[in-house]
């Protein structure tokens, strides 16, 4: 026999213990006649009568009430188990495994670890940061993998968070030695520093220029480095060119041009979405990632610097 429905068990245990139909109504805020059909189909479901019915109200039968103790011993044990599912959710235990791209280890996780596990003393956290591109594939041992582009065809659950909006820039040495590109084909005359393929956009506008690097490299730590030192032309996250100490160091170059943000996103399996460590990780996360407690900012508003999660949800890769 299939399992009869919960909630007409619990409006049969109702009736159970207040004694008539309309007790019971009130007691739940239903209409009388929805507790009425309730009782009915668990008995039809049942195929045997559990009250009689008369103008003086309710009497159990025998099996009624052998079956009215049998069911608040089920719903004692429901509750007692969403209570432990409860506690588990405030105080979750454990290790998570997250592997995540090394500049956000460095930038995200190494500062704002110690007040995550402050909060949450009974977890522990194994970090495995990867320096491998955005195409690094996620194991199925780790917890949450954390990518700069979401997949199209992943089989795990993304969560999308804010992306950190990218410049371009110089040193002021390198401006007053080469000049400024006046448009982004002259990109391809200059020293650029970078990797992969920069897409700029102006509005509908969007153009990829074809650069030959005189340096690759993915780190915006030494993107910062080298325009420092008068190399060259990189990209770098807002917040970091936007810095007060960055204020006469570096020149926007092209700045009516956009590069295209850094996305960021976690991925987990569906059945990891229920686990209390990885639903309190995702949402420490989002305390942080891209608000102006961003643990990469340096006293400068978060304003203009990041992208909306909620756009790159709906947008993909």
């Amino acid at each position: 026999m299939e399992m009869p429905d919960l909630n007409d068990v619990r409006t049969f245990v109702a009736i159970g213990q207040e004694g008539t139909l309309t007790a019971a109504a009130r007691e739940l805020k239903l209409p009388t006649s929805t507790v009425s059909r309730a009782l009915t189909r668990l008995e039809k479901h049942l195929g045997v009568l559990l009250a009689q019915r008369s103008p003086r109200g309710l009497v159990m039968t025998d099996f009624g009430k052998e079956y009215l103790q049998s069911c608040r011993r089920a719903l004692r044990t429901l509750r007692e188990g969403s209570e432990l599912v409860e506690r588990h959710r405030e105080r979750p235990s454990g290790l998570i495994k997250v592997a995540c791209p090394i500049t956000m280890a460095r930038s995200i996780f190494g500062p704002l670890l110690k007040e995550f596990l402050d909060r949450y003393p009974d977890l522990r956290v194994e970090l495995e940061p990867y320096t491998a591109g955005w195409d690094h594939e996620p194991r199925e041992d780790v917890d949450v993998f954390f990518k700069v582009r979401a997949p199209r065809d992943s089989i795990r659950r993304v969560r999308p968070y804010s992306g950190t909006k990218r410049g371009l820039f110089a040193s002021p040495g390198y401006i007053a030695l080469h000049g400024a590109p006046a448009t982004p084909d002259e990109l391809v005359s200059h020293t650029c520093i970078g990797s992969g393929t920069w897409k700029l956009s102006r509005g509908s506008k969007t153009t990829a220029p074809n650069i030959v690097f005189k340096v690759v490299v993915t780190d915006p730590v030494v993107h910062l480095d080298l325009a420092l030192s008068g190399l060259g032309i990189v990209t770098l996250p807002l917040y970091m060119a936007k810095r007060a100490d960055m204020r006469n160091r570096l020149i926007p170059v092209l700045p009516h041009w956009n590069p295209e943000p850094i996305t960021l996103c976690a991925l987990f399996s569906g059945q990891a979405r229920l686990t209390p460590k990885v639903h309190v990780l995702l949402d420490f996360l989002g305390e942080y990632i891209g608000t102006d407690r961003d643990p990469r900012l340096q006293r400068v508003p978060a304003k203009g610097l990041f992208t909306d999660p909620k756009l790159e949800a709906t947008s993909g890769p």
